[in-house]
């Protein structure tokens, strides 16, 4: 068995949880959940799982998978979130690894988004790749609150696959927008970014256009449109959260 710890950070993830672990356990002999207080049957079913279990309030994105890597016993770390399992291309890739050459403190890999049961290539949802696979002796994860990535230069960059379900419906797709946008005004927030009126509608017009036409949105039918939209329509929750952010502070030091 190769040396590997399978890191997955959870909230209330009962039903994606145990495929996560199983496809796993394909090439980790060891498997840390880092659960953020939740409150369904996700860290009774990771235990049974076989895979050891803790509990941290969610710390961001980036600090809470930081965090998990903490508790493996090996020095290569695989993330992976609760939502995502491994394709078989990517299990044969990385039992195909020499660990022992010292070239890579990381491997990347693409993903494939899915919608229900379709898969969402349009404007940049495909390849999507994602460093997943590191040394945590060399490198890790940086603290965004979201969007945080694994900090590396000597990346290998695999074509092989993680299989994300992100959103099993419309209506999925925003509430985690509702989420995500809420994490990334925080780190803008932290980040020193100020507040701004024109900000939000400028910055949505731009994800609008950056997805439709730069990523070619307009040529590839419903599923263009349908992320340029939801993708302005998150840059644009992103920036007002921030500008709210930046009033509740003004009237607490009042």
């Amino acid at each position: 068995m190769l040396k590997i710890t399978g890191t997955i950070i959870t909230l209330n993830a009962e039903k994606y949880i145990l495929r996560a672990i199983n496809s796993m356990k394909c090439i980790a002999d060891e498997i840390i959940i880092l659960d953020s207080e939740s409150t369904d049957s996700t860290t009774s079913i990771a235990t049974a799982a076989g895979a050891k279990v803790y509990t941290q309030s969610f710390l961001g994105d980036g600090a809470q998978k930081k965090e998990a890597s903490k508790y493996s016993k090996n020095k290569w770390i695989f993330s992976l979130d609760a939502d995502e399992y491994l394709d078989k291309d990517l299990i044969d890739f990385v039992k195909n690894i020499d660990f022992n050459n010292d070239l890579y403190d990381s491997y990347s890999f693409r993903r494939k988004n899915f919608c229900g049961d379709e898969w969402v290539k349009a404007a940049g949802f495909y390849p999507d790749s994602v460093t997943r696979l590191y040394n945590k002796s060399k490198v890790n994860y940086d603290t965004r609150s979201d969007h945080a990535a694994v900090i590396s230069n000597k990346t290998c960059k695999s074509k092989s696959h993680i299989i994300h379900n992100t959103y099993e419906s419309m209506e999925e797709w925003v509430d985690k927008m509702n989420f995500r946008s809420t994490m990334s005004a925080q780190q803008l927030y932290k980040d020193g970014i100020k507040p701004s009126t024109i900000r939000p509608i400028i910055k949505s017009l731009f994800a609008f256009f950056k997805k439709l036409f730069i990523k070619g949105g307009i040529f590839q039918g419903k599923d263009g449109f349908r992320v340029a939209l939801t993708t302005m329509f998150n840059a644009y929750l992103k920036y007002v959260k921030l500008n709210e952010l930046y009033k509740k502070d003004k009237k607490s030091n009042k």
